[in-house]
């Protein structure tokens, strides 16, 4: 019998991943929205990590600059994520913020 080729496993291990997350997400309180930003903003922040990581890697051997685009494409991504992850977590922690009224008033 032979072996199942590797990225046959890594596309199963993906769909999975992505089913997993969809249904966890979906299934999340009103209430936990921001603090699970607050963890997907984490877990971005490890992902530049890895990224810059994979772009300062790349050595002259062949294919190394198509590693460090796609280590700079990943920083680049990533940066994105983070940033608008913050701007939406504070959109949503203006929405519990008290109003006052008292600035209405003249």
């Amino acid at each position: 019998m032979d072996a199942v080729d590797p990225n046959v496993f890594r596309l199963a291990i993906f769909v999975l991943a992505v089913f997993v997350g969809y249904y966890v997400v979906w299934s999340v309180t009103p209430a936990l929205h921001t603090p699970l930003m607050s963890v997907t903003n984490a877990i971005s922040s490890v992902i530049i990590v890895g990224a810059l990581i994979a772009a300062a890697a790349a050595t002259a051997s062949e294919g190394a600059q198509f590693a460090k685009g796609l280590g700079v494409l990943g920083v680049l991504l990533a940066s994105i994520n983070i940033f608008g992850g913050f701007l939406v977590t504070q959109r949503m922690l203006a929405m519990y913020k008290k109003k006052d009224k008292s600035a209405g008033k003249t």
